[in-house]
């Protein structure tokens, strides 16, 4: 066997590669480590250098009933849009996945729309149908559009592990006398499972990221973390604004372990089969 020999271009280029991704890792990090960081500020502002390491920020945040009320409402809606986007997701996966089916391609593209327009042309849309049907400044037109824009991911998501679902499994169970739900449950369903369950982790965090259209549909007591937070940037910046973005953060870092751990998992499930 003759060992790979490493041209000085292709040297040359792979620096260029790692030098091009740390820098732009580092564009993506550096704000986020800022904001971070004037959490923990002492001072009253976002002047740099910090006057000081304190907590009063977190305190107030969490004992304020104006981010309270938000972040509860915030976590209230996306368990409500998680509970409905990760079902319907599944199902349209699912149906997706049919061999056979006409106009799979159309039907695919037209559940994607919600990932892949603009976010701002969305909530008009969504305003001006929600105010025909009285679904405005209420909780359930609320949930439904955050579930319109969660069930994308939960498609992809499902799709994705379905495309490597090995039919045989199911003509095998099929000819042994089991009906499709029975096939379903024993089958199909323990190998979805993970992408399910990474669907309902990006369902539930593009619900509590969502702000744009919750500005649209959104009345007095449906008032979420995002939308407090770009109502208060508006009025005064104080370092409360940072202590919710850092919460926030750690909240996407949590879904984002969880959604790992299950890629792992899922992983090893198939090396042991």
């Amino acid at each position: 066997m003759t060992a790979r020999v490493i041209t000085p271009a292709a040297r040359f280029g792979n620096i260029a590669l790692a030098t091009v991704a740390i820098l732009s890792l580092v564009f993506l990090m550096v704000p986020l480590v800022v904001i971070v960081l004037f959490s923990f500020n002492s001072g009253g502002d976002f002047s740099y250098p910090i006057k000081g390491f304190s907590l009063r920020w977190y305190v107030e945040f969490f004992t304020t009933p104006t981010w309270t009320d938000a972040l509860a409402n915030s976590l209230m809606v996306a368990v409500a849009t998680t509970a409905l986007a990760t079902p319907l997701g599944t199902m349209a996966a699912l149906g997706l996945a049919t061999p056979g089916l006409p106009g799979r391609r159309l039907i695919n593209g037209f559940l994607l729309i919600p990932m892949v327009a603009p976010v701002v042309i969305v909530g008009v849309g969504m305003y001006f149908l929600f105010s025909m049907i009285g679904l405005t400044a209420t909780f359930i037109g609320l949930v439904l559009a955050h579930t319109a824009l969660a069930v994308p991911f939960v498609v992809v998501t499902v799709s994705a592990v379905l495309t490597a679902l090995d039919r045989r499994l199911l003509w095998a169970a099929a000819s042994m006398g089991a009906t499709p739900l029975e096939s379903f449950r024993a089958v199909t369903l323990p190998a979805i499972l993970p992408g399910i369950g990474s669907g309902a982790i990006f369902a539930f965090a593009t619900s509590l990221d969502e702000v744009v259209v919750t500005v649209f549909l959104a009345g007095p007591g449906q008032r979420t973390l995002p939308r407090e937070m770009f109502t208060i940037a508006r009025d005064t910046l104080t370092p409360t604004i940072a202590a919710a973005a850092t919460v926030v953060m750690l909240l996407s870092m949590l879904l984002l372990g969880v959604s790992v751990l299950l890629n792992r998992r899922s992983r090893r499930t198939e090396a042991t089969a």
